[in-house]
């Protein structure tokens, strides 16, 4: 009877203890021991090993990808992010998530953001990308089509998820998001002396190869002087949109008459997937 009740006086100093302390403290795990007179009064504090189970997160996330489960893949990405974010390697986790959004925008890999349509008769390309808000060069990179041509009873993966795109003034920065889910991050370049406008546009023009008027001069695509670079994505405010440029080293700078300005392998990569419609928020 003496030690029975010697043992629950001391479960109950225990737990009286683990009431003023807490369970944890400052990711610390709160250790104590029991032996044979039952718990122990002295307590001791064991440190989390989140880097270690980070790591290990991301060693599967990379046999994931390796093993083309690129869905599972993302998800061990965004919990790192969002469960570890002081893991030592977290850029890096954040840059490989990036590559792996846009592998999954491009390919023809399964994904939650994607249909597969089976191709029906009076079906086209165009039609097709109408109907699901995307692009007809995006349906052919997804698909690896070499043509428009496409056949009755042919699985056509396409991309139905609407995109749309942040730029950050002070970062000079443009997200490409599809809903609240930032898929990537680009440097670009924004207006000189706060000339880019801020608020919400949307996109109206798409050009490739756009001829740039300079204050009166009409000055050809091919011409060294062409300041808009390979591509066009033109806003619904006139003058302004995000373009490509001559001056890849201004990239990161507030250099601009007032456009968002990217590196052309960049554009071209954006203007594949943003179709006309799509919603641009600029913000300081």
């Amino acid at each position: 009877m003496d030690r029975k009740i010697l043992i629950i006086g001391g479960t109950v100093a225990v737990i009286i203890i683990l009431a003023i302390i807490g369970f944890s403290q400052d990711e610390e795990l709160t250790k104590i021991s029991f032996d044979e007179e039952g718990p122990a009064l002295s307590i001791e504090h064991v440190e989390e090993d989140t880097d270690g189970k980070a790591l290990e997160i991301y060693e599967a996330a990379k046999a994931l990808r390796e093993n083309r489960d690129l869905e599972k893949a993302k998800q061990s990405y965004q919990t790192i992010l969002t469960e570890y974010p002081d893991f030592e390697k977290i850029e890096l986790v954040q840059s490989e998530l990036e590559d792996l959004n846009m592998e999954l925008i491009f390919s023809n890999a399964p994904t939650n953001n994607a249909v597969i349509h089976e191709v029906v008769s009076g079906d086209t390309l165009g039609e097709l990308a109408k109907h699901y808000g995307t692009t007809i060069e995006h349906i052919k990179l997804s698909n690896h089509l070499k043509n428009d041509v496409i056949r009755i009873g042919q699985k056509l993966r396409i991309w139905n998820k609407p995109f749309n795109i942040h730029v950050d003034k002070s970062q000079n920065i443009l997200i490409l998001k599809t809903g609240d889910e930032v898929l990537k991050v680009y440097d670009v370049s924004t207006g000189s002396n706060n000339s880019t406008p801020v608020g919400d546009f949307k996109v109206t023009t798409k050009l490739v190869d756009p001829v740039w008027f300079n204050r009166g001069v009409v000055v050809p695509p091919e011409s060294p002087e062409n300041e808009l670079g390979s591509r066009w994505l033109g806003f619904d405010i006139p003058g302004y949109g995000i373009h490509g440029t001559i001056k890849p080293d201004s990239i990161g700078e507030q250099v601009t008459a007032g456009c968002v300005r990217m590196r052309n392998d960049e554009v071209e990569e954006l203007y594949s997937i943003i179709r006309v419609g799509t919603s641009v928020k600029v913000v300081d």
